[in-house]
């Protein structure tokens, strides 16, 4: 059972010297031990749970698997939301602020998708066993050992497999969290556990911007209703105007059309014509003038119209990912690097859009790392995991929460 008090009022050293003291810590040596030993076992779990569908918007079969794992660890209030985020808790009171564990629960693949997974040697095959079966072994090999080590926290840990962070799922699990206000109040940092490696960490959130852009008018012939606005030619004009805008290398700024829709035949009109497009950088002041130059160009294409035959045009948003930046001063990322210094790992920062993008936003202090080991072939049939010195992330893991949570003596 947790103390009372928060990791903040107790911890009085640095993050170097916290680190240190922690690791000398008997309990966590039994925890280490723990985590190297049970890699066979973190490996079953892993492959069982990759064969777990968990589609964008489909992610309620690997939410009851996890519910029910937490279940068997030993865990408290475990629990799942109306959206299927799944929560359960290191201990059975609720001292708050909680410390958060997540990992997303969703992989890209659709619905239908033969989720086949083999194991060869220290790797592991198949979509989603590194993006986020991975994540979710991780969290699960971690509270763990916190449930067979005799620690003394100073705060309970929520552990949280979340929905909706790939594609157009749009972080709408981690949205759906921070937007309520017990958990936006309790959580008071968040350590998100995301795909391989051990050797990064994600402390500047990439923002992104995605629109789907739609032309449409009456149609008809080739021939005989020839004058006629199509709409794929004014959607092309709008994309071609956007794409001379000129973007920053600093802060990097991209956009990418990635998809294009609309005709029937090589002889028709077509009624509509469509196109999705992607806008990101580390600034959203960038992001936003890149949309209003998207807006802009379409509204100059649209302008057009023959007569009575006007052209309708319709932008909808499909997709909004704040950006934002962890402070140097945060003690999260301070915890992460002395955590690194202490294992003789060479980390280096990177901008990625995660779940931490959402907490960053609000002013929380979140940081995205992986579950170790290493990994490819993301969102590809040929993804892939390797085993090997997992248990050197599961220790980085380990090491972090518990200098955020406090370890009393």
């Amino acid at each position: 059972m947790p103390a009372r008090s928060p990791a903040s009022e107790v911890i009085t050293s640095t993050p170097q010297q916290e680190i240190s003291r922690i690791a000398e810590l008997r309990a966590v040596h039994q925890a280490f031990h723990y985590l190297h030993n049970q890699e066979m076992e973190f490996r079953r779990w892993q492959m069982e749970l990759a064969q777990v569908p968990a589609p964008p918007f489909g992610e309620t079969a690997r939410g009851d698997r996890l519910r029910q794992r937490f279940s068997n660890l030993g865990l408290y209030h475990v629990d799942t939301d109306e959206l299927g985020n799944v929560f359960a808790r290191l201990y059975e009171g609720s001292p708050e602020p909680l410390v958060g564990v997540s990992a997303h629960l969703d992989t890209v693949f659709p619905p239908g998708t033969v989720l086949s997974a083999r194991e060869e040697g220290n790797k592991l095959y198949g979509p989603g066993i590194s993006d986020n079966a991975a994540g979710v072994v991780a969290m699960l090999a971690v509270a763990s050992a916190l449930r067979q080590a005799e620690l003394r926290l100073a705060a309970n840990v929520v552990f949280i497999g979340n929905v909706g962070e790939e594609g157009e799922g749009n972080l709408r699990g981690m949205r759906h969290i921070f937007a309520d206000p017990h958990w936006r109040n309790a959580i008071s940092s968040l350590l998100v556990i995301d795909g391989a490696g051990a050797d990064t960490y994600v402390s500047q959130a990439l923002g992104s911007k995605r629109f789907e852009v739609t032309f449409r008018g009456p149609g008809g012939h080739s021939w005989s209703d020839f004058g006629v606005p199509n709409p794929i030619v004014l959607l092309c004009r709008a994309l071609a105007q956007f794409s001379r805008n000129e973007v920053p290398e600093l802060p990097r700024t991209t956009f990418n059309i990635g998809v294009i829709q609309g005709g029937t035949s090589v002889n028709s009109i077509p009624e509509s014509a469509s196109a999705r497009v992607d806008l990101r950088s580390a600034s959203m002041q960038e992001l936003e003038k890149l949309e209003v130059a998207l807006r802009e160009a379409v509204k100059a294409a649209g302008s057009t119209d023959s007569g009575e035959q006007k052209i309708s045009v319709q932008i909808e948003a499909i997709g909004d990912r704040p950006a934002a930046t962890l402070v140097p001063e945060a003690r999260i990322l301070q915890v992460i690097r002395a955590v690194d210094a202490h294992l003789g790992i060479k980390s280096v920062p990177r901008l990625a859009s995660t779940d931490a993008n959402i907490p960053l936003s609000l002013g929380k202090e979140a940081i995205t790392i992986g579950s170790g080991g290493d990994g490819g072939g993301a969102h590809t049939m040929r993804e892939w995991f390797d085993c090997m010195h997992r248990d050197l992330g599961l220790k980085r893991i380990l090491l972090a929460l518990l200098a955020l949570v406090g370890v009393n003596e």
